[in-house]
């Protein structure tokens, strides 16, 4: 049996066990009270913004109708007097026209304010009573799972409580089974020892008597010896079955009490957190914070609208220009997008003719086949053209699809000269847009439509190039007989005079001539991306050591020129700049005075190889005057850097790509402004340099151990050529365009003037004279007379 002492310890054990979780319970209830009254906090917060809104729109529209009536007061007056006040005197133009401005002014913040009072009626409002309605619908599915993870959590105490009860159960039998046991040793000792003391206080009697006495004696004692023994094994089985029912029942006990604690922690840490953060303020905060952010760009396109702060929203256009990062793209992974080499013909068994064969009996053919293409290209032509509008039309519909922005109200605020109701600027607000759904299914459907016609158009374009291709090789081939000697002329005077420029490649004196020619004001130049097939073209045919640019031809793109430009840059298998002086460059870059910083630029550039040094000199030379006509052609030092430094130099693997750039960035921008100061002059380093005209004049060694540029060898020539008529005749030409001299030494003529010419002085100058004065002309703006042209 238990002790009274041990049952009631028991009894405070099981107490203690259920004021505990009393408390729990409680907490548990004042837990689902306390999301109650933040539930209602929040419903109560949402409609004092609701009232504090209508408010507010009540206050803008009263204070828009008062600006209204200034405004129409003095409006009313000065068109009763306008005429008459020009008619009287002029000079109260400016002045007039100053009060009309201020008139008008009154009455566009009117209408702004008018703006203002429907976007918190129709559109903040409106979000604040959504907003007010997904919370309390939210509560209620948040307050359902709170209340199931109370239930779960109460289940698990309860589970405790009964496991606990088992164990006490168990435990008390066992103890009572224990005590049983003892008490059954105790009297089998008490029976043992009982025995012992009878023999010992016996008598003696007669042999037979005492015999047959001690025999009936020692069987009693026997017989009661054994049933304790009995009743003490009985006793003992039950005591080994209660004490490893006790055990497991306290095994079960420590388990559920170890996971009962890490339910609790569980629910208290994580679970009321997350349904907090996951189920109560699911939305809430993001929600709120767009119906804000409504607020706040109506409030700042009110004050845009009141200064008239429309440079900040136009950079912010510019800068979403999707040319501009494809084209960054491109640059960036220029092995990846690069074209490959061409295939070139594999003679088979040696068969080395790699052209067309347009002799007979196979010319006919050819030219049949040639007039098939065409017929079918022309086709193909238009069918494609046809595709790519409606293309065209469906990629602008997925983009207006794609731009809607349901939180800015810039638009509200944009209008015209004529006085347009409000209703009409307002009409596409939060409220009166279709659905979210509606709206992905429309786009998706657009998609859809719009990548079958790109499908479509691709092929159709790919169509076209190999028949265009096979077309244009037949055509090429059957007139390839017609070609004058004048064209084969020209060709080995383009050859020669690639020949003559070695110091500088054929491709970027070129490009770099017909830009200074006709690009320096095409606006956008480097910066916007060219025709992928032209450039390809382009790149082509120098490749074949022609120059597709030589000539007065202006037919050519000039963003594709000028990509093939940055292209062969980026080409190159070693940067313009080298790596192993990219440190120092960068170490330049952070002095703060521009001077010292060019002379520090050059002493690291001037370990390169002579003719990189050649090439950099006449670059920057050529892009220094580019940036000079920044105003038409938008490009100034800065705008060019960005587009030429990633060509020009790399960025070393293992340093942070993106503050780098902006280093090269700065550099060539200041090596643009600085080349001067940074490159050795005509003297310093021979070789060709860039001249305003677009022309590359070869500096060489004079007689008397000097280095002369050809525009100053013409003042010895001037005054040479008076005793060396005998030896050269004068050539007479014609202006065929008008011609201002950027120097002194250039001159200026009109179109049709007469003009003699002494000699040549590069392949683009002439030594001649104008008017007795004698200076450099350029050989693109005349016409030299065809029986005086050696």
């Amino acid at each position: 049996m238990t002790s009274p002492a041990k049952f009631k310890k028991d009894k405070e054990i099981i107490a203690e066990y259920d004021t505990q979780v009393k408390e729990i319970r409680a907490q548990l209830t004042e837990q689902m009270k306390c999301l109650d009254q933040q539930c209602e906090l929040r419903v109560q917060l949402l409609q004092d913004l609701q009232d504090f809104f209508r408010k507010k729109a009540e206050i803008e529209m009263d204070y828009s109708r008062n600006l209204e009536k200034l405004a129409e007061r003095f409006l009313a007056k000065t068109r009763s007097t306008k005429d008459q006040q020009f008619k009287k005197d002029q000079n109260v133009l400016s002045p007039v026209n100053c009060w009309n401005l201020l008139l008008n002014q009154v009455k566009r913040e009117s209408r702004d304010h008018t703006t203002l009072s429907d976007i918190y009626l129709n559109n903040i409002i409106p979000r604040f009573v959504q907003v007010s309605e997904d919370s309390g619908r939210l509560f209620k599915k948040s307050k359902e799972v709170g209340q199931q993870l109370q239930d779960d959590l109460m289940k698990v105490l309860n589970e405790l409580y009964s496991v606990m009860k088992t164990y006490h159960m168990y435990n008390a039998d066992s103890i009572s089974a224990q005590s049983k046991l003892k008490e059954a040793e105790k009297q089998e000792e008490k029976q043992i020892g009982k025995s012992v003391k009878q023999e010992d206080r016996q008598t003696p009697r007669s042999p037979d008597s005492a015999a047959n006495v001690r025999i009936e004696e020692k069987h009693v004692r026997r017989s009661s010896v054994k049933k304790i023994e009995k009743m003490k094994e009985k006793r003992q089985a039950k005591y080994t079955e209660n004490k490893l029912k006790a055990i497991k029942a306290r095994n079960e006990y420590l388990l559920a009490l170890e996971a009962t604690n890490a339910s609790v922690f569980k629910y208290y840490i994580h679970d009321l957190s997350d349904l907090i953060d996951q189920c109560c303020d699911l939305g809430y905060h993001a929600s709120l914070n767009r119906a804000l952010r409504t607020f706040l760009s109506a409030e700042l396109n009110l004050e845009q609208s009141k200064h008239e702060g429309l440079d900040a929203i136009e950079n912010a256009v510019e800068n979403l220009d999707a040319i501009s990062d494809k084209q960054r793209l491109m640059e960036m992974y220029n092995n990846v997008f690069c074209p490959p080499m061409k295939f070139e013909f594999q003679p088979h068994m040696g068969d080395m003719a790699s052209q067309l064969c347009a002799q007979q009996p196979v010319q006919s053919e050819l030219v049949q086949r040639c007039q098939q293409l065409q017929s079918r290209l022309s086709t193909l032509k238009i069918e494609n053209e046809e595709v790519k509008k409606t293309m065209e039309a469906t990629l602008q519909t997925i983009q207006d699809i794609v731009t809607v922005e349901d939180f800015d109200v810039s638009d509200c605020f944009q209008y015209s000269n004529s006085m347009e109701s409000v209703k009409s600027t307002v009409s596409e607000t939060f409220m009166s847009k279709p659905s979210i759904a509606k709206r992905r299914a429309n786009q998706q459907e657009t998609e859809q439509f719009y990548f079958t016609k790109m499908k479509e158009y691709l092929e159709g374009r790919n169509l076209i190039t190999k028949l265009q291709a096979k077309h244009d090789l037949l055509q090429k081939t059957l007139g390839e007989s017609q070609r004058t000697d004048c064209s084969l002329a020209r060709r080995s005077s383009t050859v020669r005079k690639q020949d003559s420029s070695q110091a500088i490649p054929l491709v970027v004196e070129s490009c770099i001539r017909f830009i200074s020619r006709h690009g320096l004001q095409h606006e956008g130049i480097f910066r916007v991306s060219g025709s992928q097939v032209e450039v390809n073209d382009i790149k082509n045919a120098f490749e074949r050591g022609e120059d597709p640019l030589a000539g007065d031809q202006n037919d050519h793109d000039m963003d594709s020129i000028a990509g093939v430009l940055k292209l062969y840059f980026r080409g190159l298998e070693h940067p313009l700049f080298p790596k192993d002086i990219f440190h120092d460059l960068m170490a330049c870059v952070t002095m703060d005075n521009l001077q010292e910083r060019a002379l520090h630029i050059r002493k690291v550039l001037l370990v390169l190889p002579k003719t990189t040094l050649i090439i950099m000199r006449y670059l920057f030379a050529f892009l220094n005057h580019l940036s000079q006509f920044s105003e038409e052609n938008m490009m100034d030092p800065y705008n060019l850097a960005i587009c030429f430094g990633p060509s020009l130099m790399s960025v070393p693997e293992g340093h942070d790509q993106v503050s780098c750039q902006a280093h090269v960035n700065e550099l060539i921008k200041t090596i643009i402004i600085q080349h001067e100061n940074i490159f050795p002059n005509p003297r310093e380093l021979e070789g060709p340099v860039y001249s305003r005209g677009g022309s590359m004049e070869d500096y060489c060694d004079s007689p008397h151990g000097e280095t002369t540029s050809a525009e100053d060898s013409t003042q010895d020539v001037t005054t040479e050529h008076h005793t060396s008529d005998d030896e050269c005749e004068p050539i007479e030409a014609i202006a065929k365009f008008d011609y201002v001299g950027r120097t002194a030494r250039e001159l200026s003529f009109k179109k049709g003037a007469s003009l003699l010419l002494y000699q040549r002085a590069s392949d683009d100058w002439w030594e001649g004279r104008h008017n007795g004065i004698d200076g450099l002309i350029p050989h693109q703006y005349i016409v030299v007379q065809d029986t005086l042209i050696s």
